[in-house]
């Protein structure tokens, strides 16, 4: 009996190291689920990034080439403040978003029969550049923004297109997303569906519950995390206009807001996978 197309989720967390997960080695944050999909699937040990920051990152992954042949090669801020020519010999084609001529991947998976959703985080241009412009039928989250924005996790948000949500005040942005992703995959029709989903997650600002917030202050005492200076100050940035300014790093895994943030974050990639199980997806 010959395979129908399959399913395809595509999840992308912003700013998330790959050290903290816990099939990865962390012994803080707590991962279970992320670790299921390792041990299920496939984990990658190396990795290269041509431009480590969200739009550029972005833009290559929709549209199969590297950033600065899109000629998106530094992050959108939507007030329109940066500019990539901040160095001697920064001189590229800059672009503030993802230019229509470039086909990405949703178109092509539209033209083979797929629905396709965002769902998440977009930070690829604004109003005329959204998801909705390039190859998604739907999109829920996705705009100019490239994090949560003065509203922060938890509603109301100051996501414009959110705007209209309804939902109780102090819902958690996470939560609100993946409610939606649910949603799609519970009530889609015969095709086959790509989700593309790029949860805010874990871009500053660092916001979590209390509760698991609570949880991980206890974890880190126990563990004796508390009593440890958590960043060392290393070299020069190598960069032009950075060339005054030490790099920071934290070397210990100890901060309970962001490990409470993961901890959500895991949780709903779960939620999702529950999902997939009760309606027989995830075994298609």
């Amino acid at each position: 009996m010959a395979m129908g197309k399959p399913n395809i989720i595509f999840i992308l967390l912003d700013d998330y190291g790959w050290a903290d997960t816990t099939c990865y080695g962390s012994e803080f944050y707590e991962t279970p689920n992320l670790d299921r999909l390792c041990a299920e699937g496939m984990k990658f040990t190396d990795a290269y990034a041509s431009c480590p920051v969200c739009s550029p990152t972005r833009a290559s992954v929709m549209s199969g080439k590297y950033p600065a042949r899109v000629g998106v090669t530094n992050f959108i801020d939507w007030s329109g403040r940066n500019h990539p020519n901040r160095g001697k010999l920064v001189d590229v084609p800059y672009f503030r978003y993802l230019p229509h001529e470039e086909r990405t991947i949703a178109q092509a998976m539209k033209d083979g029969g797929y629905a396709t959703w965002h769902v998440g985080k977009w930070h690829l241009g604004g109003p005329g550049f959204y998801p909705d412009e390039h190859g998604f039928e739907v999109n829920v989250g996705g705009c100019e923004h490239g994090s949560p924005g003065r509203g922060g996790y938890f509603s109301p948000w100051t996501i414009p297109v959110l705007d209209d949500v309804e939902v109780p005040d102090g819902t958690y942005l996470t939560d609100y997303l993946t409610d939606r992703v649910i949603d799609l995959i519970e009530n889609r029709d015969e095709r086959p569906f790509f989700l593309n989903l790029w949860y805010y997650t874990v871009h500053t600002p660092i916001q979590a519950k209390r509760e698991k917030i609570e949880k991980y202050e206890e974890k880190a005492k126990a563990m004796g995390l508390d009593k440890i200076e958590p960043f060392e100050e290393g070299d020069f940035f190598p960069g032009e206009h950075k060339k005054d300014r030490r790099i920071t790093r934290r070397k210990v895994q100890s901060d309970p807001v962001y490990a409470a943030m993961i901890e959500s974050m895991d949780e709903n990639v779960g939620r999702i996978l529950d999902a997939l199980e009760a309606d027989y997806v995830y075994l298609r």
